[in-house]
């Protein structure tokens, strides 16, 4: 077992584990850590607490101090450099015509290291780039490719549903989000309707995938053949899981009902078994 204390350097980033000894941390606590990019400033937003030692992911390193008001002066001063800094940057990577998309920029807490963080379709040779940055801005550069979902949330905005992003506010980290949930929860699988401004799938899709799961055990399919007080033997044409409706066809006519008005699934269909993993390769590029 360790003793650890978790500890976050944006809001609604992700925690991460570090040794408090020989400090006693409380939650909202500032203070300065060793990472692999250097001295940082964080809060801490997990209790000290004992883990086991499968459950450390990288090596434990150390909370080096309690932060001290130079320490959020600098933090300060830093962020406000970074974004006087961002539009000279991205001058410079226009300059040498690279097809990337800067999505961020920091300093190290003693201001020796300047982090940029980008967006990129595939590897970008920036040898050169890191000599003209580092002529203009006199500090170690350190560039880091990121995914669409990390540069989003880096970034911020508002989401299709009118709210702040989800993974800019409080997502943490991020859960696999696939197709099927989308299809399975009878969505439109059109790339404008399930896409985030990251391009990728909606966090949110995965939200409410347990409540679709629980409810495909008890529900009937689309086109399973069942009994309603209307109707025999009829095919199931739709079904409105979180309403519990079923709509099923009787002659040339549907009809809707309620799910607990069912009597009896009479065959269970595979049509939409064998077509439920049949996705695009344009679909899936977005998960």
């Amino acid at each position: 077992m360790k003793k650890v204390v978790g500890v976050g350097f944006k809001d609604g980033g992700k925690i991460y584990w570090f040794n408090p000894d020989p400090f006693k941390l409380k939650v909202g606590s500032m203070v300065v850590v060793e990472t692999v990019r250097g001295l940082e400033l964080g809060k801490v937003v997990k209790p000290i607490q004992e883990i086991e030692d499968e459950k450390l992911e990288k090596e434990l390193k150390d909370v080096v101090r309690p932060a001290t008001e130079k320490d959020i002066r600098n933090f300060i001063a830093n962020e406000a450099k970074a974004e006087e800094d961002l539009p000279i940057i991205k001058n410079i990577i226009e300059e040498h015509k690279l097809d990337m998309k800067v999505v961020g920029i920091e300093y190290t807490l003693d201001g020796t290291k300047l982090l940029i963080y980008y967006n990129a379709e595939g590897r970008v040779d920036f040898r050169e780039l890191v000599k003209s940055l580092a002529a203009v801005m006199r500090v170690r550069i350190e560039l880091r490719q990121i995914g669409q979902r990390e540069g989003a949330k880096m970034m911020g905005g508002i989401g299709i549903c009118g709210r702040e992003l989800c993974c800019a506010k409080h997502l943490r980290e991020f859960d696999l989000v696939t197709m099927k949930m989308a299809k399975d929860q009878n969505m439109s699988l059109t790339a404008s309707k399930i896409t985030g401004l990251c391009g990728k799938l909606m966090c949110c899709i995965g939200y409410e995938e347990g409540v679709y799961a629980e409810a495909r055990k008890r529900l009937p399919d689309i086109g399973d053949i069942v009994d309603t007080p209307s109707c025999k033997g009829c095919e199931v044409v739709n079904v409105d899981f979180l309403r519990e409706i079923i709509s099923v066809k009787k002659d040339d006519n549907i009809e809707k009902c309620p799910a607990s008005d069912i009597k009896n699934v009479i065959s269970k269909s595979k049509k939409r078994d064998k077509n439920n993993d049949v996705i695009s390769d344009e679909l899936k590029d977005l998960e």
